[in-house]
């Protein structure tokens, strides 16, 4: 059961009580009215408080006082200022003492909304680190499969029942969401784990390369074909073929592959004998097949031999409670032997589970492992993130702005080849036309930002994987005041 973040509201006035409550119980959070400091020390002696909202002027005793005597005994907790002076003198101070941040009286209720947010939101992730790294990542998993959480527990239990059998699976799901992976796992939980397993790419190879690679080759059957080459598919005897960007691969070999399928027999390029296979095939795409189907780019023949047992993959967004393992499983990973081991600091863990990934698990590896490089001490901050996800804001859509209004040529370039790529459902050509740009200008983008491939079809306009979700306060900061 999720445990409600308790909010102290301290402040002699009654109407600023009753409406910062309201607020807070509009937002799903508990909170408790006070109107002077010994009431509060009351309600910190019976039960917890996560979070004090207080004004600096208190009947009983100054604010500054109250505020020092608090992160005294519970440093950890953000004490949030309320002030009806708008003095910078008396917000340094707070912030010296440790206020988290502060607002001035009075307030706008969607400024006030968005503060209480971003902070809530701020204490319930560093929470939620701090947990994970004191018990330790529950590596509850299959092979290299991480996460708890009720989507990839569900992936698990398929695929513990999928590979007993030696039916075709299609692997379906974005681009970085570990479709190898499953694929992997499929296979070393079968019976014939002691059996080859060969990934095959079939968009990295050109249409001949791929059938002298699945089907194999005889001697003089071309240029440079100086030996008889046995294929994949016949290598692979016993064990599993993994076929990646099956939607990448050309007609022609569609139908060689659907006549293997159906009839257990291959026949190597510029052969006449046929030998028969015995290998189960997992395919996977991050393309919708059916629409190829319709756009007669893919075989409805194959896609039904294919699609007996389809199993998609959950993105990054849709299992946000999993990315605290997966920074702990990847931290592990990169970490130099006998070097201290690093971790982030509660700022940037935010910006990491706030940000959409559109790269999903792969972009995330990779954001941790170019953090692990660049930064210079065990704790890495915000500045070690790269520059696309600093950048990122939840609360804006794709065309919206960012910082003060701008947004880097980087981020407007990312967004609107993953706006194109979405629109045209990952057909990289007629995407590439869209952009006025070469293919090959594309596929080097798509990699550069973590893609690697189409981004799925049905794209939606990103947003933030969490709720309650913070956004940037609207009010102005003076340099170095905020801890945001």
């Amino acid at each position: 059961m999720v445990n409600v973040a308790h909010v102290a509201v301290l402040d002699p006035e009654v109407e600023i009580r009753e409406v910062c409550i309201s607020l807070l119980d509009n937002l799903g959070y508990k909170a408790t009215g006070l109107e002077s400091a010994e009431a509060l020390w009351r309600l910190l002696e019976t039960e917890p408080v996560d979070l004090v909202l207080m004004d600096l002027r208190l009947p009983d005793q100054r604010g500054l006082e109250l505020l020092q005597r608090l992160k005294q005994f519970w440093p950890q907790m953000p004490v949030l200022i309320l002030t009806a002076y708008a003095s910078v003198g008396g917000a340094v101070d707070a912030m010296k003492l440790g206020a988290g941040d502060y607002i001035t009286k009075p307030f706008d209720l969607e400024e006030m909304r968005l503060l209480l947010q971003t902070w809530l939101h701020r204490l319930n992730v560093e929470n939620e680190h701090r947990q994970v790294r004191e018990n330790g990542p529950k590596r509850s998993g299959l092979g290299n499969l991480i996460g708890t959480s009720p989507a990839m527990q569900a992936i698990f239990r398929m695929i513990v029942k999928v590979a007993q059998n030696r039916y075709p699976v299609l692997l379906l799901g974005e681009s970085g969401t570990g479709k190898e992976l499953v694929g992997r796992a499929l296979h070393y939980q079968s019976a014939h784990r002691d059996r080859p397993f060969i990934p095959v790419d079939c968009s990295s190879l050109v249409p001949t390369l791929i059938e002298s690679e699945l089907f194999g080759y005889v001697k003089g059957a071309f240029t440079g074909a100086h030996r008889n080459h046995a294929g994949l598919l016949e290598v692979a005897s016993g064990g599993t073929v993994f076929l990646d960007e099956i939607g990448e691969l050309p007609l022609d070999l569609q139908a060689k592959l659907l006549r293997a399928i159906q009839e257990k027999e291959i026949r190597p390029v510029g052969g006449t004998r046929r030998i028969p296979i015995d290998v189960r095939l997992v395919a996977a795409t991050n393309r919708d097949l059916q629409v190829a189907v319709a756009q007669g780019s893919f075989r409805k023949d194959l896609f039904f031999r294919l699609n007996v047992v389809n199993i998609k993959l959950p993105t990054l967004r849709e299992r946000v409670s999993d990315i605290p393992l997966l920074v702990e499983h990847f931290l592990e990973k990169y970490n130099l032997p006998g070097q201290p081991a690093k971790s982030f600091d509660a700022q940037a863990m935010a910006q990491i589970m706030r940000y959409s990934w559109p790269g999903n698990v792969r972009e995330l590896e990779n954001c941790v492992e170019r953090a692990v490089a660049l930064s210079s001490g065990p704790e890495m901050q915000l500045g070690d993130l790269p520059s696309p996800l600093r950048e990122w804001n939840a609360s804006m859509p794709i065309s919206g702005s960012g910082i003060h209004g701008i947004r880097s040529l980087a981020v407007i370039e990312r967004d609107a080849i993953q706006h194109a790529m979405g629109v045209v459902k990952g057909d990289k050509l007629l995407a590439a036309k869209l952009l006025g740009i070469g293919k090959t200008t594309l596929y080097r983008k798509l990699k550069e930002y973590a893609y690697l491939a189409a981004t799925p079809p049905n794209l939606e306009p990103l947003a933030s994987p969490l709720a309650p979700q913070p956004a940037p306060l609207a009010h102005a900061r003076s340099a170095g005041l905020s801890n945001l």
